[in-house]
C-alpha cells in the first residue's frame, strides 16, 4: 500500500492526540494526575490553593448549623426539658400532698383508736361497777329472804314446840289418870293430876 509522507504525518499526529485524551481520561477516573503536568498531585482538602473558599464554606455551614441549633433545636429541647422539669415538680408536689394527707389519716386513725381503747376501758370499769353493786345487791337480798326464812322456821318451830309441849302435858294428865284408875281404882282429880304433872316436869 502506498503512502504518502503527509498522510503518515497526519496520522501519526493524530495518533498521539488520540492517545493522550485517552490516558487523560484515564487519569481523569482513577483521580492521578498524568504525567503531562496537568496537575499537582495534592488531596484537594489539602490543597493550599482552596483554603480560602474552604473557609469561606466552613464559617457558612457552621453558621447555618448555629442557626439551625439556636433556633429549632435547643428551643425544643429546652421546652422539652422545662415540660419535664414542670411534670417532675408537680409530680413532687402531688406526692407530698399524698403523703401530708396520709399522715393525716393515720393521725386520725391513731386519735380514733385511743378514743375507742378509752371508750372501751371506761365501758368495761363501768361494767365491772356495775356487776360488783348487782351481785352486793343480790347478796344483800338473798341474806335478807334467808334471815326472813330462818326467822319464820324458827317461829313455826318454837310454835310447833310450844304446842307439842301443851299437847304433853295434856297426854301426860291423861296418861296419868288412866293410870290412877288402873292401880288405885279411884279417881283424882284435874288440879291434882295437874300439880303431879308439874312437879315431875321441873
Amino acid at each position: 500500500m502506498f503512502v504518502t509522507s503527509a498522510y503518515a504525518q497526519s496520522t501519526t499526529t493524530e495518533g498521539a492526540e488520540t492517545h493522550d485524551a485517552a490516558a487523560g481520561e484515564v487519569h481523569t477516573e482513577t483521580g492521578v494526575a498524568h504525567e503531562g503536568g496537568h496537575g499537582s498531585g495534592v488531596f484537594p482538602p489539602f490543597d493550599s490553593s482552596t483554603f480560602a473558599s474552604q473557609l469561606l464554606w466552613l464559617a457558612i455551614c457552621f453558621g447555618l448549623f448555629y442557626l439551625l441549633m439556636s433556633k429549632v433545636v435547643m428551643p425544643r429541647i429546652g421546652s422539652i426539658l422545662e415540660t419535664r422539669n414542670d411534670t417532675i415538680a408537680r409530680d413532687l408536689d402531688d406526692a407530698a400532698r399524698s403523703k401530708a394527707e396520709a399522715d393525716a389519716a393515720v393521725a386520725a386513725y391513731e386519735q380514733e383508736l385511743a378514743a375507742a381503747k378509752a371508750k372501751g376501758n371506761a365501758i368495761a370499769s363501768a361494767a365491772r361497777e356495775a356487776a360488783k353493786t348487782k351481785a352486793a345487791a343480790d347478796r344483800t337480798a338473798v341474806e335478807t329472804s334467808l334471815n326472813d326464812k330462818i326467822s319464820a322456821a324458827e317461829s313455826r318451830i318454837a310454835d310447833i314446840k310450844a304446842k307439842a309441849l301443851a299437847d304433853v302435858g295434856s297426854i301426860a294428865e291423861t296418861t296419868a289418870t288412866a293410870v290412877v284408875e288402873q292401880l288405885i281404882g279411884g279417881k283424882a282429880t284435874k288440879a291434882e293430876i295437874a300439880s303431879a304433872v308439874k312437879a315431875s316436869t321441873k
